[in-house]
């Protein structure tokens, strides 16, 4: 895959994957530490940052609460097999 510029960015972050989201995500800490961008440049990346993070953790909170449910409806199962 091509190189983008730290500051392309395609797709609106409510569009991504949890994997996608978490992969541009590394990107973008790594294009902040490197220090060389503009301080404009840096605090966009930032706030891309920002809304990937919270991408992520809408996904893993989607996640746990599928995990939940699973698990009460195995529990449901398993208990109704006793009576």
């Amino acid at each position: 895959m091509p190189d983008n510029p730290p500051l392309e960015h395609p797709r609106p972050v409510s569009e991504l994957t949890y994997e996608e989201a978490r992969d541009e995500l590394v990107r973008v800490v790594g294009d902040l530490e490197q220090g060389s961008l503009t301080l404009d440049e840096s605090l966009r990346l930032w706030e891309r940052g920002e809304a990937l993070a919270g991408r992520c953790e809408e996904w893993l909170v989607g996640a746990r609460r599928r995990l939940e449910a699973a698990r009460r409806g195995a529990a449901s199962d398993e208990s109704g097999d006793e009576e």
